[in-house]
């Protein structure tokens, strides 16, 4: 029996105030306990549904909380959505050590499971977005399922094997390497993970995927190149399929700056596209 998500609270939508129900809680994933954050339109349902990755050193707020900005315009467009804590990361209560490319797939999988246990969700509409590294686990969950039906990235990673480059010699020797970050706390970064990093052929999976895919960039991404987002619709095989590219837009969409300009445009977009696709 699907069970129902008790707690209601009111969420503003911009000019589009809207009731949705909202629920934190944590969930067995692989190995640890997954918190997640699960937002629902309001209604009976049953409605699509989206799962978001994350990036590296995020959580499942993401960067400037984009991901809490855009649950609630999911729900507008009467999409359900959860986001949720890699291995290491926000709420998790487990080391960083734990988190691979296979762990990252696997909670995501123990998140879409619990998403599908709630009366108000769609089984059949799944729809995953990534930002950054959380782009190359969600292409990943995509090529190694068959019920995804929409992947958008952003600023999606499509070869993560030279990441962490000067950290592998340390990994190697240890078991992992501290990695120093400038917006927080160092991770241990596992031998495991550098592992899968340079040996996971992410396109090769990703040209077994037959949804729709769009992948979305800043023109000024320093971090991932923009020219990633035409290697993804390159490597995927599926339709429809889109390239956006925001201009004076950097690999959080501006989102530090004060002027949402690019971040709006962002969310718009991948609004429009799962309410189109899925």
């Amino acid at each position: 029996m699907k069970r129902v998500i008790p707690v209601l609270m009111a969420v503003a939508l911009g000019a589009a105030p809207a009731m949705a129900a909202e629920e934190t809680l944590m969930i067995d994933g692989a190995g640890h306990q997954v918190p997640v954050t699960v937002t629902l339109p309001d209604g009976d349902g049953p409605f699509p549904f989206v799962v978001m990755y994350h990036g590296t050193g995020s959580n499942r707020h993401e960067a400037g909380n984009g991901y809490d900005l855009l649950a609630p315009q999911l729900a507008a467009a009467g999409i359900a959505s959860a986001r949720f804590d890699f291995a290491g990361n926000g709420d998790s209560e487990v080391d960083y050590t734990e988190y691979t490319f296979t762990s990252g797939v696997a909670d995501g999988a123990a998140v879409i499971d619990y998403m599908r246990s709630l009366d108000e969700i769609d089984d059949a509409r799944l729809g995953v977005l990534g930002w950054s590294q959380g782009g190359t686990i969600a292409m990943l969950t995509a090529a190694r399922r068959d019920d995804v039906k929409s992947v958008v990235t952003w600023a999606g990673a499509l070869d993560m094997s030279g990441a962490f480059a000067e950290l592998y010699d340390e990994a190697k020797e240890n078991g992992f390497a501290v990695a120093e970050f400038e917006w927080r706390a160092p991770l241990n970064v596992s031998i495991d993970w550098f592992e899968e990093a340079r040996n996971t052929d992410i396109a090769g999976e990703l040209a077994g995927y037959d949804g729709a895919v769009l992948a979305i960039a800043g023109a000024n991404d320093r971090v991932v190149p923009p020219a990633a987002t035409e290697q993804i619709i390159d490597a995927a095989s599926g339709s429809p399929e889109a390239v956006e590219i925001i201009d004076g837009a950097d690999h959080t969409f501006n989102i530090f700056t004060g002027d949402m300009t690019a971040f709006d445009a962002l969310m718009k977009l991948t609004v429009d596209w799962f309410d189109k696709t899925l």
